[in-house]
C-alpha cells in the first residue's frame, strides 16, 4: 500500500522491523515480507552477502516460510539443504545466500497470518528460546502495529465526513463516544508517530461529528494531558476507576490522579460535571 504523507507505510514498518531485528538477533540475515494476493512479497532484508532473496516471492504452503505461513506457527529448518520437512521451491533463493540453518516466524494479526520473517544463518547453528525469542517479539510487535493500522483504516472509512452530519440520534451518539474511548486506549499503545498522527486526527473528526451544531464550542483555558483525555473519555462512558484501569493499563490510584487533576483544570467539581465541560469545549464527543 501506498505511504500517505508523513505515514509510514507497512513496507517501511517492516523495513524499520527488519533492521531493528538484525541489531538485536544472533542470525546474521534477517529479511520479511508481507502477504499480497495469497504470497509472501520479501521486501526487507538485513545482512545479507548477495543479491539472491532479493525480491522473492513465497507461495502459500511452499518452502519453509509457507508452512509457517499457513500453519500460522514458527517453523526451523536446522539444516536447510537437506530438511525433508518442507518443498524445495525456493533453494536456488535460499541456498544462493548460503544459508544453512533458517527460522520463519510468521506475523499474526487476529489470528492471520500477514507475513513472514526470517532469520537465516550461514552455518548450522542450534537454535533455542534464548535465539529465538527476539524473533518472536519482533514478530508479536508488527502483528500490533499492523491490527492497529487495520483498525484506523476501518474507522477512518467507516466515519463521514463532519460536514455530512449535523445531528446525531442517541444510540448513534453512545456507539460514537464508546469508539472515541477505544481509540484512545489503542493511541495510548502505539510508538509510531504516523499513526498516532492519524488516530489524533480520527478522534477530531468523531468529536465534531457529535456537536449539534448549537453554538460554538465553549472556550476552556486549559490544556488536559492526553492520559487526563483518555480517562475522561472512558468516564464519558460511565465506566468505574476499576474498569477506566483495567482498559487503559493503569493503577486504579493513578486513574484517580489524572481525574483530580482533569477536574481541576476543567473547574469541574464531579466527573460528571468535567466530562460535560470538555463536550462543550469540543474536547470529548
Amino acid at each position: 500500500m501506498a505511504a500517505q504523507t508523513g505515514v509510514e507505510s507497512d513496507e517501511q514498518l517492516l523495513a524499520r522491523a527488519v533492521g531493528d531485528l538484525s541489531r538485536r538477533t544472533r542470525f546474521p540475515v534477517v529479511f520479511a515480507g508481507l502477504e499480497h494476493a495469497g504470497a509472501v512479497h520479501v521486501t526487507a532484508i538485513a545482512g545479507a552477502r548477495t543479491h539472491s532473496i532479493e525480491g522473492l516471492v513465497v507461495q502459500a504452503s511452499k518452502g519453509l516460510g509457507g508452512a509457517s505461513f499457513v500453519e500460522g506457527r514458527p517453523r526451523l529448518a536446522l539444516d536447510y539443504r537437506t530438511s525433508r520437512s518442507i518443498t524445495h521451491d525456493y533453494d536456488r533463493a535460499i541456498l544462493g545466500e548460503g544459508i544453512s540453518t533458517l527460522l520463519a516466524v510468521p506475523v499474526m494479526v487476529a489470528g492471520r497470518a500477514r507475513g513472514v520473517i526470517y532469520c537465516g544463518s550461514w552455518h548450522r547453528s542450534p537454535v533455542g528460546d534464548v535465539v529465538s525469542r527476539p524473533a518472536f517479539t519482533a514478530a508479536e510487535s508488527l502483528g500490533t502495529e499492523l491490527r492497529v493500522r487495520d483498525e484506523v483504516r476501518r474507522r477512518l472509512a467507516l466515519a463521514p465526513p463532519p460536514a455530512a452530519v449535523t445531528t446525531l440520534p442517541t444510540a448513534a451518539r453512545e456507539e460514537l463516544r464508546e469508539s472515541y474511548a477505544e481509540l484512545r486506549s489503542i493511541a495510548a499503545a502505539v510508538n509510531d508517530a504516523g499513526i498516532r498522527d492519524r488516530l489524533a486526527q480520527l478522534e477530531r473528526r468523531l468529536a465534531a461529528l457529535s456537536s449539534d451544531g448549537s453554538g460554538p464550542a465553549e472556550k476552556v483555558d486549559t490544556n488536559l494531558s492526553p492520559r487526563e483525555i483518555d480517562v475522561l473519555a472512558c468516564c464519558a462512558l460511565g465506566s468505574t476507576n476499576g474498569e477506566i484501569a483495567a482498559a487503559l493499563g493503569l493503577k486504579e490510584g493513578t486513574v484517580k490522579s489524572y481525574l483530580a487533576s482533569a477536574m481541576a483544570k476543567l473547574d469541574a467539581s464531579t466527573r460528571h460535571a468535567a466530562v460535560m465541560r470538555a463536550r462543550r469545549a469540543g474536547i470529548l464527543p
